[in-house]
């Protein structure tokens, strides 16, 4: 199986080529189907098989293909938000989210403790469409 044969928006085969990937992880030839398929997915696997991209790629697609209309943009509250346990973990999920949706009108950012919240609250108010974010420090957001 290719990631042409995954039904992925050519923007996100584009930039996944970029990174020298024609050929997906067992892994996301499971996880990528499911998340198109708007399932929920709970998955493990070793470490380097690709679960990030397994989910979102996916989840890049979807916002790229869903509609993206005006009231939603004017709010520019996040579409999708991920939480990851560590602030590690956030910035490889984001740097992944960039990656991936370099070529898709889509932007994301990372929100974890042990440093400034000011920064991050000012990205929050121009937008943003995925947010990736330590539980922490979303409750932060949030309060």
């Amino acid at each position: 199986m290719l990631f042409s044969e995954l039904g992925l928006k050519a923007e996100i085969q584009r930039a996944v080529a970029e990174q020298g990937y024609d050929t997906p992880t067992p892994i996301q030839q499971q996880a990528i189907p499911a998340v198109l398929a708007g399932h929920d997915l709970m998955a493990t696997a070793q470490t380097g098989t690709g679960k990030t991209a397994g989910f979102t790629l996916p989840i890049l697609h979807l916002l790229a293909s869903g509609p993206n209309d005006r009231l939603t943009r004017i709010a520019k509250t996040p579409r999708v938000l991920v939480l990851t346990p560590t602030r590690e973990l956030a910035i490889q999920v984001e740097e992944s989210v960039r990656t991936y949706g370099k070529h898709l009108p889509i932007n994301s950012l990372a929100v974890f403790g042990g440093v400034g919240i000011n920064p991050q609250i000012a990205n929050l108010r121009r937008g943003v469409d995925i947010l990736v974010a330590t539980p922490g420090r979303l409750l932060d957001h949030v309060q």
